[in-house]
């Protein structure tokens, strides 16, 4: 069950939230209605101890990382024949990634097959589960998002048995919605063929059940331009996966949009990750998970968000891989530093898929499959793994979607009730120690376990903090990035009339040219960005009418505070969104000032 501790419940006994906390942890103590989740119990992996976080670290402690799931060589282990021109590897290291005994019936995996599913074909084979399920039946909405930078459609399906199914009428059902994407890097194919799969088994097969007590809205390309060209970023050089705080390409605006009219309690993103490159090159090794997972880490996410990712939904995930015989690790990553050895889990910006749907209070999931470099080698092991990953979140959001209707109306107003009053994070750090991270040797294949500095995002720490304002003021030509907050789905209010607000202006100290990083390095991006320096300093505001406010008494605070306090490589200001520190202000004291709604 979730663990609420004292120092919580005591804080919240002002709230009149004590009957929904009751019944939270009455739930959490009755079992799931569809299947009991496995117990899992995970041994702690020898790590050497870190120093304490202070009291105001940003994300709660987490249990400890599980051990790896290690699979022994077979005295006998048979060679791998077919292995392609130019493998990045032999023999030894693929026969411990043999085919999964299931044959998926898409168009990647047809006989002679040499290619991954087209766009064309994937327009096509999603037409032809569109249909209508009338009053009982399950209905299959195509979703249409616009347009790629070269222009092919962006399109998802929506899975549902209700009757109404406009977006608000499904947000109002108190059913929660699962929200799926796929291959955000055009160079990750295996989770957009997983998606394949699992919009089959939505509309017409084993997965159909589960519509009885979730909606599903499945993204299976977010980058179909990326897919063309083989390319890991959008048409125009970025990295989408990057820009779902600035919203600057089309595709993340179109996840965006799910994200705002479906408001998903779930989101699993599906990547693949480097298994030879610079791991083969820092370390002699290869990598050997199946799958690696993490959920949203980053500033300010609501502790009961992480608390329900680990137990509600990553350890039944890593009961259903481990059942499948695939093996899975935490997420982790290395730069591209041949001299930097430093291993990390993922980054903890808030500009991934991942990190900006936990700052929108859903469970945020990244499952990444052993891919990239590897052509289609192994591609239906890829594809299965993708669709165990899948079906587990979906299991587990069945299962515990009155726990998470509950969840996510506590939260809420939880985070709208923090406005005013405590400290707010700015910029975090993970927790430096050392980790026995398992590989492979890239000649006999065997396990080999090394040390290494490990960067942990399991609890992170203070680097930057503010006290939490009740909102901010931008200037009435800050037009733009009020349009990028509503797209975010941040309430936003327009002055109708001149007035007063007591807070705080910035005071820009210093700038310099830089980039934009995160724990591989430099972010692709379209150029440099600018990073200042500022002061906050205590100021009676003149608003003049047609000027803008952001409150933080909203569920999306904690989003607002990443795009709106300057000094972080993050913000609309590094990003010229926002035009300079002075069109912003911190709001210190709710104002009184009329005001209407943005649409």
């Amino acid at each position: 069950m979730l663990v609420f501790s004292p120092s919580t419940t005591t804080r919240l006994r002002a709230w009149p939230l004590m009957l929904l906390l009751s019944s939270l942890l009455l739930a959490c103590a009755t079992p799931p209605p569809v299947r009991q989740v496995p117990v899992f119990t995970a041994p702690t992996r020898p790590v050497a101890s870190a120093p304490a976080a202070p009291a105001s670290a940003v994300a709660p402690p987490a249990p400890a990382p599980a051990p790896a799931t290690t699979y022994p060589i077979p005295s006998s282990a048979p060679a791998i024949a077919t292995l392609p021109p130019g493998a990045p590897y032999g023999a030894a290291v693929a026969a411990r990634f043999p085919d999964p005994p299931v044959v998926y019936q898409t168009p990647a995996f047809q006989p002679g097959r040499n290619t991954f599913t087209s766009n064309a074909e994937l327009q096509s084979l999603m037409r032809g589960l569109v249909r209508d399920g009338g009053l009982a039946g399950t209905t299959v909405r195509l979703l249409s998002l616009g347009r790629s930078q070269a222009g092919v459609p962006i399109e998802a399906l929506l899975f549902t048995r209700s009757p109404d199914i406009e977006a608000a009428a499904l947000v109002r059902s108190g059913k929660p919605t699962v929200l799926l994407v796929g291959q955000q890097h055009g160079d990750e194919p295996a989770g957009s063929e997983a998606l394949v799969v699992v919009m089959q088994e939505l509309a017409r097969g084993r997965l159909e059940p589960l519509l009885d007590r979730i909606h599903v809205v499945v993204l299976p390309r977010a980058n179909p331009d990326g897919a063309v060209n083989g390319s890991r970023v959008s048409a125009s050089g970025i990295d989408i996966n990057r820009d779902h705080l600035l919203l600057r390409t089309p595709e993340a605006q179109a996840i965006a949009q799910l994200a705002r009219e479906y408001r998903p309690a779930v989101v699993g993103d599906l990547h693949e990750y480097t298994v030879v490159g610079r791991y083969l090159e820092k370390f002699g090794t290869v990598q050997r998970f199946d799958a690696l997972v993490q959920y949203a880490m980053t500033p300010n996410l609501p502790e009961f968000v992480t608390k329900a990712s680990e137990e509600w939904f990553r350890q039944p995930l890593l009961t259903s891989l481990k059942a499948e015989g695939l093996s899975s690790e935490w997420y982790y990553t290395t730069s591209t530093n041949a001299a930097d050895k430093k291993i990390s889990m993922g980054g903890i910006q808030p500009d991934t898929g991942r990190n900006v749907n936990g700052l929108k209070n859903a469970v945020s999931f990244l499952v990444e499959t052993r891919g990239v470099g590897l052509g289609r080698l192994h591609l239906a092991r890829r594809v299965h793994t993708q669709v165990t990953a899948a079906t587990s979140l979906l299991r587990s959001t069945a299962e515990r979607a009155a726990d998470l209707a509950k969840l996510r109306a506590f939260v809420e107003q939880e985070v709208s009730a923090q406005a005013c009053q405590g400290e707010t994070v700015l910029e975090g750090a993970a927790t430096t120690s050392e980790y026995a991270l398992v590989m492979l040797d890239p000649q006999t294949g065997a396990d080999k376990t090394l040390t290494v500095t490990w960067d942990s995002a399991l609890q992170l720490r203070p680097v930057k903090v503010r006290p939490r304002p009740c909102g901010y003021w931008l200037s009435a030509d800050q037009a733009d990035a009020v349009r990028r907050l509503r797209g975010l789905g941040v309430s936003v209010q327009q002055l109708d009339e001149l007035g007063e607000m007591r807070g705080e202006i910035y005071r820009e100290t210093g700038r310099e040219q830089g980039v934009r990083a995160d724990v591989r390095g430099s972010i692709a991006d379209a150029g440099s960005v600018v990073k200042v320096q500022v002061q906050t300093v205590p100021a009676l505001l003149d608003v003049p009418a047609g000027s803008y406010y952001v409150p933080l008494d909203q569920p999306l605070a904690n989003l607002v505070i990443a795009a709106l306090e300057p000094d972080t490589q993050n913000s609309f200001v590094t990003h010229g969104i926002v035009s300079s520190v002075d069109v912003q202000a911190r709001v210190m004291a709710r104002p009184s000032v009329k005001s209407r709604p943005v649409p």
